[in-house]
């Protein structure tokens, strides 16, 4: 690596510090850290290992530097995958059996990226880092879901009715930002068309962009909820999960045509009432005229 080089990668790693430093600083200042505590959580995380790695970069112990940034990104990809679950319960907040079934999946696709990269890491070869490539592949993984996440939400967000100036869609755009990059690098470095140099500089820049937005997010004034669209279509996904959770139980059609022929019987009985309350007053006017008629025949001379 050249010393030019080596500059612009410190003036990148530096950038990102401190503006993941003043995104945290912007949530605290507005309370949004206790909306998002897990995203608040991975940015510190980050900024503490950024501290603790630089010394051992700058003065050349690569051994120490790379076993600490290798267990900061294992920190890393366990916190986003849980920053990218609290996104996902704070889209989902007025719909909660939608919610309870996208943490289930979130807790089933957590396993299976756990388990593919322990597969992954003793399948390859005894010359290759089992660590390196379990870290990797699980990095991946959460990058895939990432770069899901926020093209999900650029999908439905009219059904579930997330405003575009939420930071929650700010948070999700960050990381689909560096997700999206990271994939995109990933596979243009396997078809030989860019090489490790320039991967680390466009995957850091790409980075910095993401942070960027995440601080443009913390400090615009957070966006109401708009009304869905198709929030009647929304409403029946989540009337068709509560029914599939709660079916109604076979032995409840008897109560159910008994409550029907009750209600019958009630309304047949009602009307009779009715038509009582109708007739009396008739028959009486019908007897006082024929009273008032006798009277008036006798008075005659």
């Amino acid at each position: 690596m050249t010393w030019h080089s080596h500059s612009v990668v410190l003036d990148l790693w530096c950038a990102q510090a401190i503006l993941q430093a003043g995104v945290a600083v912007n949530l605290w200042r507005r309370k949004l850290h206790k909306q998002f505590p897990v995203f608040f959580l991975c940015l510190l995380a980050q900024v503490a290992n950024f501290a603790i790695i630089l010394p051992f970069w700058l003065t050349g112990g690569y051994k120490m530097y790379f076993a600490l940034y290798w267990l900061g990104e294992a920190v890393n990809a366990f916190l986003s995958f849980k920053a990218i679950h609290e996104i996902f319960l704070d889209v989902f907040r007025p719909y909660h059996t939608l919610k309870d079934l996208g943490t289930v999946l979130f807790r089933w696709a957590g396993l299976v990226m756990l388990l593919v990269s322990i597969v992954v890491a003793f399948s390859n070869g005894a010359d290759q880092s089992p660590v390196f490539h379990a870290l990797t592949t699980l990095q991946t993984s959460v990058h895939v879901v990432q770069l899901g996440l926020i093209l999900f939400l650029l999908l439905f967000s009219r059904f579930l009715g997330v405003s575009r100036r939420q930071v929650s869609f700010g948070i999700s755009l960050g990381f689909g930002v560096i997700a999206g990059a990271d994939l995109l690098l990933m596979a243009l470095n396997a078809g030989g068309f860019v090489g490790i140099k320039e991967l680390n500089l466009i995957n850091m820049t790409a980075y910095v962009v993401a942070i960027m937005v995440w601080l443009a997010y913390s400090f615009s004034r957070a966006g109401a909820r708009t009304l869905a669209t198709n929030r009647l279509q929304t409403d029946r996904w989540e009337q068709g999960l509560a029914d599939i959770q709660h079916p109604i139980p076979s032995d409840s059609l008897i109560p159910m045509f008994e409550n029907m022929v009750e209600r019958a019987f009630t309304r047949s009985s009602v009307m009779d009432i009715v038509d009582d309350s109708l007739n009396k007053p008739r028959a009486h006017t019908a007897a006082a005229g024929s009273s008032t008629g006798s009277n008036g025949s006798k008075e005659r001379p």
